[in-house]
């Protein structure tokens, strides 16, 4: 396809042409908007709203504020709660603090994955017995009680 009918197929979807495929040359425009539909447009195995919110936990880690309005924007259109926003950013600032210290602690990380994947085997012996791990606001309220 050649540019012009790219940009009427971009224009169908989304009302316009966004300035930022605009300028991506004719050589990878079509590539391009090959992608984006299929990444954001399409369902996929993990549905749109789930993707996007991790779109904004990507990112916010990575302080684009172009990225996290669109993938918020893009959520929000998907039945998106303040809630869910509020908790994939969360998680982000959680996962990208522990990545820093472990990091910086040179944690050796054969260590790191032997004891993992022991936590992953007591987790899952428990949950096929029957039993639960706590959750974490049990945990809270237990020791708030205490």
């Amino acid at each position: 396809m050649n540019r012009t009918q790219i940009y009427a197929q971009i224009e169908q979807q989304m009302g316009l042409v966004p300035t930022f495929l605009k300028l991506i040359p004719d050589s990878s425009l079509e590539l391009e908007w090959q992608l984006m539909q299929r990444l954001e447009m399409e369902e996929g195995t993990i549905p749109g709203k789930y993707r996007d919110l991790m779109g904004i936990a990507i990112a916010a880690t990575a302080r684009c504020p172009f990225c996290t309005y669109f993938h918020t924007a893009m959520a929000r259109l998907q039945g998106a709660t303040d809630a869910e926003i509020e908790e994939a950013v969360h998680f982000a600032k959680a996962s990208a603090g522990w990545s820093t210290y472990i990091n910086g602690m040179q944690i050796d990380i054969a260590q790191f994955r032997q004891e993992v994947d022991l936590a992953c085997n007591h987790i899952r012996t428990q949950m096929a017995s029957g039993a639960t791990p706590p959750r974490r606001q049990d945990v809270m309220t237990t020791e708030r009680h205490a």
